[in-house]
């Protein structure tokens, strides 16, 4: 059996060497020749997974070691007769930690207190719902918007969008991209959705790119609707959008998601279903993921906001405001040399591990405190004797 594996999928190659042939092929490189003689196609997001593609080829068995499907042509795929999987809620921990990571930066930076502000999460699936568990966690008000889950359950929990606009300091959104169907997504954060905003809101969008209209972005941004803007996705990319990323607080290059340990549980999710769909025995066992940048953390808190402490503590874990030097370095007039860039920075991201790989010794913090970071997920809380205990 031949497979085809994106050098992109963590380990790709010596997990599915346990199945046949492989070959490790860079994801631009991934053509109609490449997989005409392949059995699998092992992939990330940045592969369109279509006819064009695979029309002609053996390929049974098609995998994606990401959460989103939306570059895949599923109906063609299902009239193939082609096995279709992805890696639902493999990067949702990553996902939710950057959100946690840009609300904190906002806060320190512009001196905003996040407990009793409303939170409104647009899209509460695996990412959504594990992001709104957290941001309780720090004393944030949530409220939930999924219209096709409200409409399943009939749930109370969720909220009609109006209310959420009405209400919400934050909004953020973990949708999937879909044009068309009973609840689409494309565009759906246009002017009008911006008129029923509160006024001086903050946007975070870790989804797709499309989902919200970049020209009305921007006219809300010049205009004071919105007052703080985080966008790791973006219209056209790789061909981002270098004057929109002047006037926001945080960009990054499609990179929420993008955790080692992230990567590793896409990759297993899809060996174990390409396994069952061959009816192989799964055999792979991963190595040890990198230890993190600081796998132990001293913070004293003695004199500091909440913010300031959470702060200090996960941007050593995860520096977002590095992620954002890194975008704006590779900023340019050229689209070709951007799109270029923007690549580039996906395909050489750094190991970033996940808040569970980091233990904290804490110093001089008060139960609130202590009780955020627990709840954050941090591997091990406990005082650092030495100094002092929780106050």
């Amino acid at each position: 059996m031949k497979i085809v594996c994106a050098s992109s999928v963590l380990f790709g190659g010596e997990a599915f060497a346990s199945l046949g042939e492989v070959s490790v092929v860079p994801e631009q490189q991934i053509s109609p020749a490449i997989v005409s003689c392949a059995d699998a196609l092992v992939t990330r997001s940045k592969t369109h997974i279509c006819e064009h593609l695979l029309t002609g080829s053996r390929v049974r068995f098609a995998g994606t070691a990401t959460a989103g499907m939306d570059h895949m042509d599923l109906p063609y795929l299902q009239k193939a007769g082609i096995a279709t999987v992805s890696a639902p809620g493999c990067n949702a921990t990553s996902v939710a930690e950057y959100v946690i990571v840009a609300l904190v930066y906002l806060a320190e930076h512009y001196g905003l207190t996040l407990a009793g502000m409303t939170l409104g999460v647009i899209g509460v699936g695996q990412i959504g719902s594990r992001l709104a568990r957290m941001a309780e966690v720090l004393g944030l008000e949530v409220l939930r918007n999924d219209p096709p889950l409200a409409a399943a359950s009939n749930d109370p929990q969720y909220r009609p969008l109006e209310e959420v606009l009405q209400h919400a300091d934050i909004l953020t959104f973990h949708v999937p991209l879909a044009h068309e169907g009973p609840h689409p997504t494309w565009h759906m954060a246009d002017c009008k959705f911006f008129a029923r905003v509160k006024p001086g809101c903050i946007i975070i969008n870790a989804s797709r790119g499309e989902v919200i209209d970049s020209d009305s972005l921007a006219l809300v941004i010049e205009r004071g609707v919105v007052r703080h803007v985080v966008l790791d996705v973006w219209e056209h990319e790789p061909r981002f959008n270098h004057e929109l990323l002047a006037h926001i607080d945080i960009g990054t290059p499609h990179i929420a998601g993008y955790s080692t340990d992230g990567k590793l549980a896409g990759t297993l999710q899809v060996y174990h279903e390409a396994c069952h769909f061959f009816e192989v025995e799964p055999c792979w066992t991963p190595p040890a993921l990198p230890p993190p940048a600081h796998p132990e953390i001293r913070l004293d808190a003695r004199g500091k906001r909440d913010e300031e402490s959470l702060w200090e503590l996960t941007r050593q874990v995860y520096d977002i405001t590095a992620d954002d030097r890194r975008l704006r370095e590779v900023v340019s007039d050229d689209p070709v040399a951007r799109g270029a860039g923007f690549v580039r920075l996906r395909r050489d991201y750094p190991v970033r591990r996940e808040f569970s790989s980091t233990s904290v010794s804490l110093v001089n913090a008060g139960q609130d405190l202590v009780d955020k970071i627990a709840g954050l997920g941090f591997a091990g809380l406990y005082p650092d004797i030495s100094a002092g205990r929780f106050r």
